[in-house]
């Protein structure tokens, strides 16, 4: 019997409208275009700011790009996996209301939460449900409202973070490409570096939560960059090495868009030249689960058939890792 993999075979996205530029936000707080731009990279980001939408508004906008350009009836998806941090609400999941407004039927889904490492968990894990057999349609989709959690009066965080989602097909192949290999890790010991205090279920939400902030991202910025150079240029290292492959094997890495400065380290640990990294965090600013995707989406025309791609991400938690895909198909 010959061995099922899991294949990506397309990709969609969306991003709001709104752009929150540079200019805007040293209104808000004591900062400059100029020190932005060298401390993270970013020119503008996509803010999703029309009252009562949510993640869902968006991960569904992908999802409806995703299933006209692979033509794809909505009654043969199995399942669809949203990897978020900002759900529309505590309950029920984000994916279901998916289902809901895109009228898949016959659709079992969830919501996935690894914060910045999202979307490669949802990938992994969606490609096992493929690899299984059993399933032969899997929609994996990483979006993120994070304008929801920022504090637009915090300096350190406020410049940073983005709204966006894209989202992939997952269906099953016999031929050598694919999702390959994957290396993911958490070790808890981030907690204190990167979090929301409030609204869960030690700290519930209050008065006292509200009137301190503590629904938003708290982050410690040195700290987190120490850890995601380390752990994404090790991971990726890692799935290179047990792969059998050289630096020269691989065509693109595709790093988590949270700071320029991240990425070109990563790049420079890993020997890459940079114009094999992937970077659309100027445009797009740091979108959490979405930024992955974001890039493939961003870039699918420079993809070819048989490329060696490499997938990396650090988040909360830590949580990090790094997947090996060697893509599919040539855009049409």
């Amino acid at each position: 019997m010959e061995k099922v993999n899991a294949v990506i075979t397309g990709v969609g996205g969306y991003i709001p409208d709104y752009v929150l530029t540079n200019d805007e936000i040293s209104k808000m707080v004591d900062t400059t275009n100029e020190w932005i731009m060298e401390r993270i990279g970013i020119r503008e980001r996509h803010i999703l700011n029309e009252e009562g939408l949510g993640t869902s508004y968006m991960a569904r906008k992908a999802v409806k790009q995703l299933l006209s350009r692979t033509q794809s009836n909505p009654d043969e998806i199995d399942l669809v996996i949203v990897a978020t941090t900002t759900p529309d609400y505590r309950f029920p999941s984000t994916a279901s209301i998916i289902c809901e407004k895109l009228k898949l039927k016959y659709s079992f889904a969830f919501d996935m939460q690894a914060v910045c490492s999202g979307f490669l968990y949802a990938l992994e894990t969606g490609a096992n449900f493929i690899r299984s057999g059993r399933y032969k349609k899997v929609i994996v989709v990483g979006a993120d409202k994070m304008s929801s959690i920022i504090d637009y009066t915090d300096r350190s965080t406020c410049p940073i973070f983005a709204d966006g989602a894209a989202a992939v097909l997952l269906e099953p192949t016999t031929e050598e490409v694919g999702i390959i290999d994957a290396v993911l890790k958490t070790d808890g010991k981030g907690l204190p570096f990167l979090h929301i205090k409030g609204g869960g279920s030690v700290c519930p939400t209050s008065y006292y939560s509200l009137d301190n902030h503590l629904h938003y991202i708290y982050q410690e910025g040195r700290t987190v960059f120490k850890y995601a150079v380390a752990n994404m240029s090790d991971a990726c290292e890692s799935v290179i090495e047990r792969n059998g492959l050289t630096k020269d094997d691989v065509n693109w890495v595709i790093p988590h868009q949270a700071n320029q400065r991240i990425i070109s380290a990563v790049g420079q640990r890993l020997g890459m030249p940079s114009e094999k990294v992937l970077v659309n965090i100027d445009r797009y600013g740091n979108t959490s689960a979405a930024t992955l995707p974001l890039c493939i989406w961003d870039f699918e025309n420079q993809l070819k058939r048989g490329d060696n791609l490499i997938l990396t991400a650090f988040g909360a938690g830590f949580a990090w890792g790094a997947i090996y895909i060697k893509w599919g198909y040539n855009k049409k």
